[in-house]
């Protein structure tokens, strides 16, 4: 019995399977090694996205390479292996087009370099910060922590907006005072706000601009510029900060009001007026109906 066993394991079909299996231990492991060192040595001179990918192409040729070296040790003909992959290759391609739009789309990405990874892009409705650029689509993290893919192809073909491309941003407020208000007064206390503001930048200068007479408002846009990184908060900083310099300066912000007209040939609407019923007695409450 133990003849038996000792002389399996000598044979070459063990001996062929064993190196075939340290082959591919090895290639995994000198796979990852020449990946990270690859990346590091990309990511010097070029972007992170670039990088990245760089390092997938190294970890999968190295892999390839190793795989291909232990099929060969276990018996298998690469030139049969070869003809084998492009005719399955042209069977997928024709059966997945969509995928081969995808890659070509990606490919267009990755020369053009609309956006990289860590950029916040925005794509139809979907905002957030990309995570990864792929051959076939690329991944974004939503702020409310989601996880978005969306195919190259959809990129291609829909408008992108890079929000974190430029170092600094402009934040437009939209708003309105009352007729009776001076522009001036307004003027001057919008910039009050902005120059106080820690977050807003001298250089460029905030703007003001009187756009129009609206139905019930003087239209008013003030833009404030601001770090990239800061947009957030000071879009939020920069509106309480309005209404409160308004509220203390007796500035009106109109809204919308609305009178109600029954004709002359309609009835008047009853009025019901109801009080707050004393804390030490039973509810009361004024049902009179009053005619208006």
């Amino acid at each position: 019995m133990f003849d038996a066993l000792l002389q399996f394991m000598q044979s070459d079909a063990v001996i062929n399977g064993l190196q075939a299996l340290l082959l591919i231990v090895i290639g995994f492991l000198l796979a990852g090694y020449a990946a990270k060192a690859a990346e590091k040595i990309i990511s010097n001179n070029f972007s992170r996205h670039h990088a990245v990918l760089f390092r997938r192409i190294i970890y999968w040729l190295v892999l390839a390479l190793f795989a291909a070296s232990a099929l060969h040790q276990l018996g298998f003909s690469l030139g049969v292996l070869l003809g084998a992959a492009g005719v399955l290759s042209v069977a997928i391609g024709f059966a997945s087009q969509t995928s081969a739009s995808n890659l070509i789309s990606g490919l267009f990405l990755i020369g053009e370099k609309p956006f990289q990874i860590g950029d916040t892009i925005k794509v139809g409705n979907t905002i957030g910060e990309v995570l990864s650029i792929d051959l076939l689509s690329v991944k974004l993290r939503t702020f409310d922590n989601l996880f978005v893919r969306i195919p190259n192809e959809s990129l291609i073909k829909s408008e992108v907006t890079n929000m974190t491309r430029f170092p600094i941003r402009r934040f437009d407020l939209l708003l309105g005072v009352a007729y009776k208000e001076n522009i001036a007064q307004v003027r001057k206390v919008l910039f009050e706000v902005a120059e106080k503001n820690p977050l807003s930048l001298d250089e460029p200068a905030p703007a003001f601009l009187f756009t129009g007479f609206g139905d019930s408002a003087l239209n008013i846009q003030f833009s404030v510029w601001c770090s990239t990184d800061n947009f957030r908060a000071l879009r939020n900083s920069l509106q309480e900060e309005i209404k409160l310099a308004f509220d203390a300066a007796g500035i009106e912000i109109p809204f919308p009001h609305r009178t109600l007209y029954a004709g002359s040939e309609t009835p008047p609407f009853p009025v019901r007026i109801v009080t707050d019923p004393p804390s030490d007695s039973a509810e009361q409450r004024s049902d009179k109906p009053e005619n208006v």
